[in-house]
């Protein structure tokens, strides 16, 4: 009889993996959630790959440890509609093409963000970069959910200004 040694699967670990995969058992295709987390998001016109790729380029071009997947996922949504769906389908074939062309099978097969942005900055000018990189600024940072993060109290007009409300309270600077 074989024991595992303590670095085996446990038992801990055996129920979560059978919990997720029935989860993605019902949840079926073009649904896509977070094992470690309460979010998920359903994709309609784009591919499931395409919209793991736009969440993976998301994170990378504006990285934030304490920021969760669901928030970036909140500010890609809105390119998994029709009319952006040919738009998004050619850049990231190209992003795949470049990731190839740098030794990976896909952009989200390279492991190590030094080697993501190295082959985002090979695509930085194109068209498709631009346009998910602007649209990130506005679909990540106006979130009002994710503002306590950065420690962004909001508009203050509407309280007096900021001159009444402490504006040199600022601890990290």
């Amino acid at each position: 009889m074989t024991r595992l040694n303590k670095q085996g699967l446990t038992r801990r670990a055996l129920l979560s993996r059978a919990v997720a995969a029935g989860a993605l058992a019902v949840a079926g295709p073009g649904f896509i959630a977070a094992p470690d987390a309460a979010w998920a998001v359903e994709v309609t016109a784009i591919s499931e790959h395409q919209m793991a790729t736009l969440l993976q380029m998301a994170r990378d071009i504006y990285p934030h440890d304490r920021v969760g997947d669901r928030f970036y996922a909140v500010a890609i949504k809105s390119y998994d509609v029709t009319e952006q769906k040919d738009m998004v389908a050619e850049g990231i074939a190209a992003l795949d093409e470049a990731a190839k062309k740098a030794g990976f099978d896909t952009y989200i097969a390279a492991g190590w963000e030094d080697d993501r942005v190295a082959i985002l900055r090979s695509i930085q000018d194109t068209p498709f970069f631009q346009t998910v990189r602007g649209g990130l600024v506005t679909g990540l940072y106006n979130q009002k959910d994710i503002w306590p993060i950065f420690g962004y109290e909001g508009e203050s007009f509407s309280q007096g200004g900021y001159i009444d409300r402490g504006f040199d309270d600022i601890d990290w600077l």
